[in-house]
């Protein structure tokens, strides 16, 4: 209620009644404007003060303020998103005055609406008698007078003001008819802001095509990276940048959300909270959801919000196969109309999803009150998606169901083709759901893993997933194509010679059927067969075949560079021709982080340097230099490749040491794997050719060995020297005594200086010493 000990006028007939019952004038400071005729809750129609600590929404309020041309301002979003402090601090910033009105539940009714929307102009600039007297209580309010009246004043006004209306949403039926005579009143340069949980019931479609409409929903509101920081810093969380970019992005921005789970970290250890286990089931977030939510929802509504939270994103025709009902995609639209946490996902309003944190909570009320659900309803959706075509949400959901067989079925069909177009951390993850008895049973599966171990350069790895694959293939002839398959594999680590590998790739090729994603790939190991033997002829005809016969980036491109290595020296035009298709792929597919692209950059490389393009070939030779760690004697043709082709290069640049640690290289993998037929010979040809080039005069590699320019590129990643060993097959101890010397000799005390040193040097690419960061620990430290 509007204070009495407010200074009242005499002259004005509002004060009549409250004189004659008593009421005394106080004045206090200057003189205050007269009381209305009409009680009124004070608080709600105070613009709300700033809390110490609030975190400026300063890109937004500006906006807002900029914001002039329109008219009318929808501020929807969930609780928590900070619609009512943006507000409060556009009102502290922006020279219109603010008229403010907080509704509630008990505001939903046409005379209580417009006498708090009186109140609130009058506090902006007066308003005439005529247009508060249709309000007066004991004079029969009389709703459609006073719409008029008061329109008709808020129209008149000249001087701009915003007219805040927080809780819209609460408004139905006679009530927001009237606030929608009200906003047709604004005039020009004026604002009537709508603020709520959900959009007010108002003809919104109608309002778009109509005029001038702000629209700031939950994206909008979403905290920015910077902002969060503040509110956690406020919350006394201090956290890395890459602990703050993962909060944001799980929170989605909302700023609730963030402030609980800091406090929910900072709850279970203050010295060290660790935010990435907090999730939306933590008491913290589960309490404000279900108060603020779960716990006024029918409960038909509740359990479809349950249920469906098993998927990842959401449709209607999804929901009703999954919760085996009816009504799916007309519930989902209600949900986002009500802003109950549901994204879409277009602009059709035929996708959604849950916010991230409320899925959270939601899962954890399925598995609380209805766990023996989940796999079924899992099964339910695998069912759909397989339906539908789609393998890599089949294989997501048959594994949440615990259905192990038709998940390695699914995988097994398809992490080839997904790994061979630049997706192998996909396919890495949907095979460590595998354990050990798990490879047993599918061997299917182990062989794929293996095959993806092997290209990664884990020799370890890949021999233990294709024993356990040879271990789980029937002995009664079933799984011929799985047995196919370990031929190929077996064929590519090339441990019993080149031919021993052609007489597994012939045989594997007759099982193979033309259609199986693993025929180009097995193509490829059939053409090198033949190359290791010195048939140059037949492995271009099945290189050849290989590139026309596949589907996949990753084969196609090998298979093109194995044709370049093939031309060079005798059609150097058809050998760049070829190695800038590869390229093209490469890039095309975005695989040149692979191992297996290693070898049209360096074909590439050497065609630079026939140009006279030697910064280039510089720079080439460089980015494949970073992917030797990963070509080891897993599959040694290719990695003993790659290093003659990259020897090559510096043979024709003159670097000698360069040249030798290649050659080093090559022959440390010649030792795990001796029967790489021609390869080998090569290795030995190049290294006379080596022997015989003078020695560089000047200085030219500063000084450093061929053991130390070797480890050079290695000093440039996120390898421990323990790791870099392994690599270089040498000991940790060796690799740390080569790095200090490394050190002394480049003048620099630290692992990244001396990247930057030899970036200067050119000894390494020059964007090396830039992107280079320090590993944990200096390089006396033991981890290293």
């Amino acid at each position: 209620m509007i204070e009495l000990s407010r200074a009242l006028t005499p002259a004005d007939p509002r004060n009549a009644e409250l004189r004659q019952a008593g009421a005394k004038a106080v004045l206090v400071g200057p003189p205050a404007p007269p009381a209305l005729p009409f009680e009124v809750v004070e608080s709600k129609i105070r613009v709300p003060a700033l809390a110490a600590g609030t975190v400026s929404r300063t890109a937004l309020v500006n906006r807002l303020r900029a914001a002039g041309a329109f008219p009318l301002v929808l501020v929807v979003a969930p609780a928590g998103y900070g619609k009512s402090t943006l507000l409060s601090q556009w009102a502290h910033r922006d020279v219109r005055p603010f008229a403010w009105v907080s509704l509630d539940e008990g505001d939903d009714d046409p005379v209580t609406l417009l006498q708090h929307v009186a109140a609130a102009l009058d506090r902006v600039e007066p308003l005439p008698s005529s247009a508060l007297e249709p309000l007066t209580p004991d004079r029969r309010p009389a709703p459609a007078r006073a719409l008029q009246r008061l329109g008709a004043a808020i129209g008149a006004r000249r001087a701009p003001f915003v007219l805040v209306l927080d809780g819209a949403d609460l408004l139905s039926g006679d009530s927001i008819a009237a606030l929608g005579t009200l906003v047709g009143h604004i005039p020009a340069g004026s604002m009537i802001v709508l603020a709520g949980r959900v959009v007010p019931e108002l003809p919104i479609a109608a309002l778009r095509a109509g005029g001038p409409l702000l629209e700031l929903g939950p994206y909008e509101l979403a905290l920015s990276r910077r902002e969060a920081e503040l509110l956690l810093r406020a919350a006394r969380l201090e956290l890395d940048d890459g602990e703050i970019n993962e909060l944001v992005e799980r929170t989605e921005g909302w700023a609730a959300g963030l402030y609980l789970t800091a406090l929910a970290a900072r709850a279970e250890s203050d010295e060290r909270p660790d935010v990435r286990s907090v999730t939306g089931a933590d008491r913290y977030l589960a309490d404000y959801f279900r108060s603020e939510y779960l716990s006024h929802l029918e409960l038909e509504r509740l359990t479809f919000l349950r249920r469906s939270s098993v998927l990842e994103t959401m449709s209607g025709p999804l929901c009703d196969a999954v919760l085996d009902r009816k009504g799916s995609a007309l519930e989902l639209a209600s949900l986002e109309r009500e802003s109950l946490f549901v994204v879409p996902l277009d602009r059709h309003r035929g996708a959604y999803r849950y916010h991230h944190l409320f899925r959270d909570v939601l899962r954890q009320e399925l598995e609380d009150r209805e766990r023996e659900l989940v796999p079924v309803l899992n099964q339910r959706a695998a069912d759909w998606f397989e339906a539908q075509g789609d393998d890599e949400a089949t294989l997501d959901y048959s594994h949440a169901a615990g259905n192990e067989a038709s998940a390695a079925r699914i995988l097994s069909s398809i992490a080839m083709p997904v790994a061979a177009s630049g997706r192998v951390a996909s396919v890495e993850s949907w095979l460590d759901r595998f354990d050990d008895e798990a490879l047993e049973r599918h061997p299917e599966v182990a062989v794929e893993g293996s095959r993806i171990h092997a290209l990664r350069g884990r020799p370890e790895q890949a021999e233990a997933w294709l024993a356990a694959a040879e271990r789980g293939v029937p002995a009664n002839g079933k799984g011929a194509g799985t047995r196919a398959c370990i031929d190929v594999l077996r064929a590519a680590m090339c441990a019993e010679g080149p031919e021993r590998m052609l007489e597994r790739t012939t045989a594997a090729l007759a099982k193979l059927p033309r259609e199986h994603p693993w025929r180009p790939w097995a193509l490829v190991v059939d053409g090198t067969a033949h190359l290791l033997l010195g048939e140059d002829a037949d492995a271009d005809r099945v290189f050849t075949e290989a590139a026309a016969a596949s589907a996949q980036p990753e084969s196609h491109a090998l298979a093109l560079s194995e044709r370049s290595l093939l031309a060079a020296g005798h059609d150097d035009e058809r050998a760049e021709a070829l190695a800038l298709e590869a390229q093209c792929l490469i890039e095309d597919r975005e695989l040149g982080a692979y191992p297996t692209a290693a070898l049209d950059l360096a074909a590439t490389a050497r065609a630079l340097l026939r140009h006279g393009r030697w910064d280039e070939a510089r720079r080439q030779l460089t980015v494949t230099q970073r992917l030797a760690p990963f070509l080891t004697h897993a599959i040694p043709w290719l990695s003993v490749q790659v290093r003659l082709e990259l020897a090559r290069a510096y043979v024709t640049l003159r670097d000698r040491n360069a040249a030798h640690a290649l050659l080093d290289e090559a022959r440390a993998i010649l030792v795990l794997r001796p029967a790489l037929g021609v390869l080998a010979e090569q290795v030995a040809v190049l290294e006379d050719e080596i022997e015989a080039m003078p020695e560089a005069a000047g200085g030219g590699t500063s000084g450093l060995t061929r053991a130390e320019l070797r480890l050079l590129p290695l000093l440039s990643t996120h390898l421990s020297f323990r790791e870099i060993g392994e690599r270089l097959f040498v000991s940790r101890n060796t690799i740390k005594t080569q790095a200090i010397s490394v050190y002394r000799k480049l003048g620099v005390s630290s692992r990244s200086d001396a990247i930057a040193r030899a970036a200067e040097l050119g000894l390494v690419d020059a964007s090396v010493g830039s992107a280079v960061s320090e590993p944990a620990g200096d390089m006396q430290s033991a981890a290293y």
